[in-house]
């Protein structure tokens, strides 16, 4: 599907995503020459957060709408447990992996405000990125400076992994092994 889709007006993508209605979004791509379809994926609206959407250069002075500015949505900083396949490489999902991966973060919904949930989202970005099912707390920390340059107001990053990781496993993302060592669930 690519690292990113080309979507609509900037200005009305961020509007919408900072409503309490923005909506999920179904992308399908397909074999052109025979017309299967390759990948049906949902990206839930609890995923989507404006440090997702890319703003694009305005159209020049000589276009038929000048100034328009139009955004890309950033496929590769959703995190893949954001990515729900009803198809996949050609493939229908079984349904019950459909719901189950549905149900793994619905917890999202209920995380108040925007920025909370973005810090929630690059930190399971982080994770996703480690490619490990079992994981430490140093090796999250690897991604301090990267968070820092997301979020360089907050001087105290190892900090809010460590919060982040808590509110992960409380609601049942992660299970805690030991002293500074996750599995995801």
């Amino acid at each position: 599907m690519g690292k990113k889709i080309v979507d609509g007006a900037y200005c009305k993508m961020i509007e919408r995503l900072n409503s309490t209605n923005n909506p999920s979004f179904f992308f399908l791509n397909y074999d052109l020459q025979d017309y299967k379809v390759q990948n049906f994926v949902v990206i839930p609206k609890h995923f989507f957060v404006p440090e997702i959407i890319e703003k694009r250069k305005p159209l020049s002075e000589n276009a038929r709408r000048a100034g328009w500015i139009g955004c890309n949505i950033l496929l590769q900083d959703i995190p893949q447990s954001g990515k729900i396949f009803y198809i996949k490489n050609g493939k229908p999902e079984d349904k019950e992996d459909i719901l189950k991966n549905w149900r793994k973060t619905l917890f999202l919904r209920e995380s108040r405000g925007v920025d909370l949930r973005g810090w929630i989202l690059d930190v399971m970005s982080c994770i996703d990125k480690l490619n490990k099912k079992e994981f430490t707390l140093d090796e999250v920390y690897v991604f301090e400076n990267i968070l820092y340059q997301k979020h360089p107001d907050n001087k105290h990053i190892k900090d809010k992994i460590r919060q982040q990781l808590q509110f992960l496993r409380d609601k049942g993302y992660l299970e805690f092994l030991k002293r500074g060592k996750y599995r995801l669930t």
